[in-house]
């Protein structure tokens, strides 16, 4: 079997129980360093705001590493290795700016400026910010093809204050 039809098989088993949770599964894929075999699963919410619990993973956890074993996907030994996929992700899809809901994003964008500003909403074609310091009610709005990469920016606060 080809490292392209196991990746096929690990996300045909994955998928349905992330999405019994509500969750996503970003990837799921099989990492061979030397005789050393990972499989490496991403999980997220499927979308908004919040974050994935510890508890939830944990429990999804088993519940993808039962259905590995008793499907046999992976012949021998090999380590889950589950995570969310932390805050360095990039913003890719409107999925991911929804996730980003009130959090502080640097945006650079197509005409190569750079933009650091708070998501207030987002939708299919686009998402609104508003830039720190800006008076109340001053936002913009942005198409996803203004855009041309957006990560979180890590605060120190909490985000009930923003």
């Amino acid at each position: 079997m080809t490292a392209e039809e196991l990746n096929r098989r690990l996300r045909a088993v994955v998928e349905p129980l992330a999405s019994s949770h509500d969750l996503v599964a970003e990837s799921a894929q099989l990492r061979t360093r030397g005789r050393l075999r990972t499989v490496v699963v991403v999980l997220d919410l499927a979308d908004g705001p919040g974050s994935l619990g510890s508890d939830l993973l944990g429990e999804v956890t088993r519940e993808i590493s039962d259905a590995l074993d008793a499907d046999d996907v992976v012949e021998g030994a090999y380590t889950l290795e589950v995570s969310s996929p932390g805050v360095s992700r990039p913003l890719t899809q409107p999925r991911h700016f929804r996730r980003a809901e009130r959090r502080l994003v640097r945006l650079a964008l197509t005409d190569g400026s750079t933009l650091v500003a708070r998501v207030r909403s987002a939708d299919d074609d686009g998402v609104t910010v508003s830039r720190d310091g800006a008076p109340d009610g001053t936002h913009e709005t942005l198409t996803y093809a203004q855009i041309t990469t957006a990560t979180v920016e890590v605060e120190m606060r909490r985000l009930e204050e923003n």
